[in-house]
């Protein structure tokens, strides 16, 4: 990951973990449970983009990468692991 992206994905957690704290405040102080929920979802959606800044860095970075590579064990692994991303976010 270039710096730039390094430094807006780390911006962007840094952010969601002070929502998170906002979160759990709102737990303990017993907030309305829509609330709480849509709290959660508004740091659900932040996660999902930053998991979309880091694939698309990796994509452009380590897959092209290993795709353009002479190695075919890595090329194969690296396409492996796109696979098992889009798996598990499909679950």
């Amino acid at each position: 990951m270039d710096d730039d992206s390094k430094q807006a994905v780390l911006q962007r957690l840094k952010s969601i973990e002070g929502h998170v704290g906002g979160i759990i405040r709102m737990a303990e102080d017993d907030a309305y449970c829509i609330d709480l929920i849509q709290q959660i979802q508004a740091v659900q959606g932040a996660l999902d983009k930053v998991s979309q800044v880091v694939l698309e860095g990796h994509l452009d970075t380590c897959l092209v990468s290993a795709v353009r590579g002479d190695d075919p064990e890595r090329r194969e692994r690296a396409l492996k692991e796109i696979v098992e991303v889009f798996r598990a976010a499909s679950r």
